[in-house]
């Protein structure tokens, strides 16, 4: 009984043994250092290490950008920023959709297509076609569909031309070309320009400042190329032979933008076929240019 008693004892009390830790070199045996130690500060000395690599590891990843670099540790600032890009490139894709719908729309008027009401709810489910879709009809025009639907809202053409705004009477129109008129505005006729008759290889230029919407060949009307103006005013030059202005391309009135030719299935003969189109209704060239 006193021998473990006394082995207990023992254990506390070398906790508190002191040692001598003593570096010397190993040829002179000549002391450099020596240090007294116990037991008991040996473990203090290595714990508070341990809590302090502890602290020190847990104060880097929470309060440095190290964190960052830790997998599945989330950024605040950096799910803020891109929270942020998302929203601006669905603005961004919101107005490009709307853009690609303008000019899909400007697209199905130059070839006489059904316009789209409303833009389609994603871009892949827009509609393209092919030449080889596009349909035989005898009208020369754009924005046909658009015309032929006006009795759908009880307005008819003479009402239309009736309600035009007189605004379009503040431009002054470039002549395109100078020729002889063959073919006269018409439209109860779906005639929605004037034919005009000019030497070969004429040159055409834009009636007004603006820029090329459409500059494509299409069956029906060949080489055809449409202008974008100020205050919702389109003008369309159809049949050309040669194109010589790209979509996107900026123009001033008198800038040569074609060639005369006899291009597309409805043309008949080498003529410009021009139209004027205000606010989404077409107008009489001749009522505005002096050919």
């Amino acid at each position: 009984m006193p021998q473990k008693i006394e082995k207990k004892r023992g254990f506390f009390n070398k906790l508190h043994d002191k040692y001598r830790l003593v570096l010397m070199n190993d040829e002179t045996f000549e002391e450099k250092l020596s240090f007294r130690l116990t037991r008991f500060n040996v473990f203090i000395f290595f714990g508070a290490l341990t809590i302090f690599l502890v602290v020190a590891t847990t104060y880097l990843i929470a309060f440095t950008p190290l964190r960052e670099y830790i997998p599945g540790y989330g950024d605040f600032d950096t799910r803020q920023v891109l929270r942020e890009l998302t929203l601006r490139t669905d603005s961004l894709e919101t107005s490009l959709r709307q853009k690609d719908f303008y000019i899909q729309n400007i697209r199905n008027i130059v070839e006489g297509r059904e316009i789209m009401e409303e833009m389609p709810d994603t871009i892949e489910n827009r509609t393209y076609f092919g030449l080889d879709e596009l349909p035989h009809s005898p009208e020369d025009s754009i924005l046909r569909a658009e015309i032929e639907s006006m009795g759908r809202y009880g307005t008819s053409i003479t009402a239309m031309e009736v309600t035009l705004d007189n605004n379009i009477n503040q431009f002054f129109f470039f002549p395109p070309i100078k020729g002889v008129v063959t073919s006269y505005f018409e439209p109860a006729n779906s005639h929605f320009g004037i034919d005009l008759v000019a030497d070969p290889n004429e040159a055409i230029k834009a009636t007004l400042d603006g820029t090329i919407i459409f500059a494509e060949w299409t069956i029906q009307t060949g080489y055809t190329i449409a202008i974008q103006h100020s205050n919702n005013l389109i003008s369309v030059y159809k049949h050309n032979s040669v194109l010589l202005k790209r979509e996107g391309a900026s123009v001033k009135a008198g800038d040569v933008i074609a060639i005369v030719g006899n291009t597309g299935i409805l043309s008949s003969g080498p003529h410009l076929h021009f139209e004027l189109w205000f606010n989404g209704n077409p107008v009489d060239p001749l009522d505005y240019i002096i050919f």
